[in-house]
């Protein structure tokens, strides 16, 4: 049989040949590193057999797909090491994760602390140095019922509910066995480093009426220094978490009383996020949008006609009832509805379009609590979002001014180290989407020529579409290396079929648009918190909600200050005055924790000279500054950006 391998070799070997071997014959220490194996676009264990001609892809820690199977497989030594450590534990997923792995445990009575974690590590790492293989077993779906009948594991017999007899495998190693789809990678040995991080509650199956179950949080690696690393990052990204600076710098809070995953901006949060806004309008502008402003809420008719009642319904908040008899209003969960119906009060020819709406649109969805996360998943959240209606001959070159503006407002805010995700449909899961396949085919060629044609680094996802159309989603590495999702691009040939969109073409006949889909920021909510993480809340001068911050050495020196604020609010200059009866120390320090960028120091000297002492933050003194050559020295930085 023949064996394509990447590069486009094909490789002729014995049918039952398996990837281990055929890395073994490329070269031994290839060999040493694989973790599993990619078969015709499907993630397989290495030392399964290939039956037929296929398209062969070697795993190893490089790649992600090697990643996950190897978390994957740290997962199910957790598990063993429970079953170990704590007789009776039933056992619910322990899947791979971006970061690591988890196991959700039922441990009956007994609550683990995370002073027990250390003696699970312990466990885990006696059990994966015994060199134990991972073995891959074709069961029935009475054996599978029979065993963990047998063994008291509610959990997996209800996901055995679920499965269809003839596609169900178990796993085992060592002393445990696991109801499992795999992969897994070849020996136990390769973990040589695992850290389990975390205890959290998790509801079975997601659901606030099931039972709550423990999760524990893992991370592992094939060697101890990438660990040690890991553990450096994780100690950073604690610094820099959004919600212990959005707290220290007064940017934002949230209150019980309001209602969980419903931010509050604070006056310099919701500066910081007008300067946004603002940057994104004047480059929207210069670029041809039109700003549009819908309501919050929308008939329910409106949701069920775009297909989005039938997708999110159950995520949704539930239905507003009015006085009249069956009519329903639901809080806006998307904005393209509403962008749809202001398209359709406006008869278009062919010479207008592309017709481009921009709205910085606040939707509502429901999350559950317990995936509720500081800024990064709210309920109410803001898209600035906008559509763009074209004629099918421009949905290319849309796309590709499109893409232009989500690079310039990376490079603005010194995002440099991104990648393009073209996420198209799941070609053996049709029915999750809308649309027809001519349509989805067209959507799916213009987006992968874009990418082509503005030399971007791209990967492509299967089934990671939106319901409508496919789409390009910016995966952007942070200063600790954390990929996020940031910025959105999607063509969609169903909206406008569904809501009937209609232009006159040049031969005097109606036709359809294509509508496009984008966000560049994606949710300001989320942005801001990548943001702020991103550069540790020491945001560029031109998007500070504070240039700087005025200390009087002692209240005697008030009336100056104020005399400097006022100057400098003159040219939009603007920061606050610390009036407080604190020692100058105190004040700096002080400062420093809220992120000024420029810390101005006034006293007699100062007030004699009419000038200002200047430190920048971080500690960098710049001596004595007249008003002016200070006010000019801002005006530079933040001029580098706005023009």
């Amino acid at each position: 049989m023949n064996i394509t391998l990447p590069d486009g070799s094909i490789k002729k070997v014995e049918v039952g040949t398996t990837p281990m071997e055929i890395a073994m014959a490329i070269s031994p220490g290839l060999a040493r590193n694989v973790l599993s194996a990619t078969v015709n676009d499907e993630v397989w264990d290495a030392n399964r057999s290939i039956k037929k001609d296929s398209t062969l892809k070697l795993n190893t820690w490089q790649d992600k797909e090697g990643k996950m199977t190897f978390w994957h497989s740290s997962a199910h030594i957790m598990a063993e090491a429970l079953e170990a450590l704590y007789p009776g534990v039933k056992l619910g997923i322990g899947p791979a994760i971006e970061n690591g792995f988890y196991y959700d445990v039922d441990l009956g009575d007994k609550t683990l602390s995370s002073e027990e974690l250390p003696k699970i590590e312990k466990k885990m790492k006696e059990l994966a140095s015994q060199k134990m293989t991972f073995n891959r077993k074709d069961i029935s779906k009475e054996q599978a019922i029979k065993y963990f009948r047998k063994k008291g594991d509610e959990y997996k017999l209800e996901i055995l509910e679920e499965l269809e007899d003839g596609n169900i495998t178990f796993y085992s190693q060592g002393n445990f066995t696991d109801l499992c789809k795999g992969p897994h990678i070849p020996s136990s040995e390769k973990i040589k480093a695992i850290k389990l991080l975390n205890i959290a509650g998790a509801y079975w199956k997601g659901d606030e009426n099931r039972k709550q179950l423990t999760r524990i949080y893992g991370v592992s690696f094939p060697k101890q220094k990438e660990l040690n690393n890991y553990i450096d990052i994780l100690e950073e990204a604690k610094k820099r978490d959004h919600r212990k600076i959005g707290k220290e710098m007064g940017l934002f809070t949230f209150s019980k009383k309001v209602g969980q995953g419903l931010p509050l901006w604070l006056p310099k949060g919701a500066i910081l996020r007008e300067k946004l806004e603002n940057f994104l309008k004047k480059a929207q502008v210069k670029a041809g949008y039109l700003p549009v402003i819908t309501p919050h809420i929308g008939n329910k008719n409106l949701y069920i006609t775009s297909g989005h009642y039938e997708k999110y319904g159950e995520d949704s908040f539930q239905p507003i009832k009015t006085p009249h008899i069956d009519e329903e209003f639901l809080l806006k969960p998307m904005n393209c509805p509403h962008h749809c119906e202001i398209y359709k009060s406006k008869k278009y020819s062919y010479k207008d379009l592309p017709i481009r709406f921009a709205e910085f649109g606040t939707v509502y969805r429901y999350e559950q609590s317990g995936e509720l996360h500081g800024l990064t998943r709210v309920r109410s959240f803001t898209q600035d979002d906008a559509h763009l209606f074209v004629r099918p001959d421009q949905v290319k070159d849309e796309f590709i001014s499109v893409i232009d503006l989500v690079l310039f407002i990376f490079k603005a805010l010194n995002f440099t180290n991104y990648k393009a995700q073209i996420s198209l449909r799941d070609p053996k899961n049709k029915e999750k989407y809308i649309g027809s396949d001519e349509n989805w085919e067209k959507a799916e060629k213009a987006i992968i020529e874009a990418a082509k044609e503005k030399k971007l680094e791209t990967i492509i996802e299967y089934g990671e579409a939106a319901f409508y159309g496919p789409k390009l989603d910016f995966m952007v590495k942070d200063a600790l290396q954390r990929e996020w999702q940031l910025g959105t691009i999607q063509v969609d040939y169903s909206l406008p079929e569904r809501f009937k969109l209609e232009y006159t073409g040049s031969d005097n006949k109606k036709h359809r648009p294509v509508m496009i889909h984008r966000a560049p920021f994606g949710s300001m909510e989320r942005f801001v918190a990548v943001l702020i993480e991103h550069c540790a809340g020491n945001f560029p001068l031109w998007l500070a909600p504070d240039q700087f911050i005025i200390l009087p050495i002692s209240e005697k020196y008030h009336h100056y200050a104020e005399k400097v604020s006022k100057f400098l609010k003159k040219y939009d200059i603007c920061g606050p005055i610390d009036y407080r009866a604190e020692t100058t120390g105190r004040k700096i320090r002080d400062a420093e924790v809220s992120k000024s960028p420029y810390i101005i120091i006034v006293g007699e000297r100062e007030e004699t000279e009419n000038n200002i002492s200047v430190r920048k933050h971080g500690g960098k003194n710049l001596g004595n500054l007249s008003l002016e050559k200070f006010k000019n020295l801002i005006k530079k930085e933040i001029n580098i950006i706005n023009n």
